[in-house]
């Protein structure tokens, strides 16, 4: 989950989104911003206000900038080795603006989409009438995204939901029914 600035209207929803998401299975949560963050086990409260609470202790880069493509090579080089992307549906939670070059972006998509099982890619600004995913690190990250959602809503988030339970992806996913291989 992304905690950059430009991401602040959406983090509480989404960081709940994650809790329930954690709650529910063997699920692992981290963010990004300028520092990857595992926050898996604050997120372990079953209380969710407990939860946000330790997340905001644990997550030292709130509202700051991007570093999409650093951090994830980090996510893969670190976790990726350990399994944790293999076979995975993968959440990624963003609204794809990218401060540094967006080639690392696109090859860590590359690389993450060949070990995942699946990449849902959910934007809040998805939902803004004429959105397109121009910014330089969206564009990057579009070739490697099995289903692009939608991130600003409850009813957003529970298509979300839909989608990692093996909905079909929206209309004009770029990779709808690609295999990724």
């Amino acid at each position: 989950m992304d905690v950059s600035g430009s991401m602040a209207p959406y983090a509480d929803a989404l960081l709940r989104f994650a809790h329930a998401a954690a709650r529910a299975g063997r699920t692992e949560v981290f963010t990004v911003g300028t520092r990857l963050t595992r926050v898996t086990r604050a997120l372990a409260h079953r209380d969710p206000d407990a939860a946000m609470a330790a997340v905001a202790e644990a997550v030292p880069d709130w509202r700051g900038g991007t570093r999409l493509g650093e951090l994830l090579k980090e996510f893969l080089d670190r976790w990726g080795r350990r399994g944790t992307a293999r076979g995975a549906i993968v959440v990624v939670l963003s609204d794809g603006w990218e401060r540094g070059d967006p080639e690392p972006l696109a090859e860590g998509m590359r690389r993450l989409h060949r070990l995942a099982h699946r990449v849902i890619w959910a934007n809040p600004l998805k939902a803004r009438p004429g959105y397109a995913p121009l910014a330089a690190g969206m564009a990057a990250a579009m070739p490697s995204v099995d289903a692009f959602v939608e991130g600003h809503s409850l009813a957003a988030l529970e298509r979300l939901a839909e989608v990692v339970r093996g909905g079909r992806p929206p209309e004009g996913t770029p990779r709808e029914g690609a295999d990724g291989a």
